[in-house]
């Protein structure tokens, strides 16, 4: 994955991911550009390049830098969560807590604008959502086996509801401008993946 081409300050290289990201996950990757950044920052669109010789490089080093700070929370709920449910509720307090930045899924605000999007940055939106299918499906069979969630069919038809329902869930609760929204709906798709026992409990 390309990052950082090292011919600048490492430090300016996280601020230009920085606003990159924000700008990103408020107005799509399509919704702005060099100058933007440029300007926020203070530098000049050749600084810019300096580090990230064009869009689709600075594109693929903001999911590579997302992906990696995701996988890592999902990391320490593995470590944390004593339940498949509690590793579950965390999942969705960390969609939660994008959200209450007022922001969106960096990966979903990708997804919409993904036919436009170059050819290694699609790959790097789709192998995101595998990496995420893939950590609820371990989940899902924990679930099963520790008796703490309980579903209807396959654990891999189960895992890719998760995941739409979550984002479809920011998706929606984006306009207006209600974090409430998305916590219900959450609550919600928690409830109906976790037995009566266990919520009386």
């Amino acid at each position: 994955m390309t990052t950082a081409r090292g011919r600048g300050d490492p430090d300016t290289a996280a601020q230009i991911l920085d606003v990159a990201e924000r700008l990103a996950q408020v107005r799509g990757f399509n919704g702005f550009s060099y100058a933007d950044i440029a300007d926020e920052l203070g530098i000049t669109k050749a600084a810019l390049h300096d580090h990230f010789a064009g869009k689709a490089d600075l594109g693929e080093a903001l999911i590579g830098r997302y992906a990696d700070r995701f996988d890592e929370a999902l990391a320490a709920l593995d470590a944390a969560a004593p339940t498949a449910a509690d590793k579950l509720r965390g999942y969705t307090n960390l969609y939660l807590g994008v959200l209450r930045d007022h922001r969106m899924c960096l990966c979903g605000m990708l997804a919409a604008e993904y036919p436009t999007l170059p050819g290694p940055m699609r790959a790097s939106v789709v192998s995101f959502f595998d990496k995420n299918e893939k950590w609820l499906l371990s989940v899902l069979e924990q679930g099963r086996a520790d008796g703490s969630l309980t579903f209807t069919g396959s654990t891999r038809d189960t895992a890719r509801m998760i995941i739409s329902c979550l984002e479809g869930a920011m998706l929606v609760a984006r306009p207006y401008g209600d974090t409430p929204r998305f916590r219900d709906a959450a609550a919600s798709l928690l409830a109906s993946l976790t037995p009566a026992t266990a919520e009386r409990d």
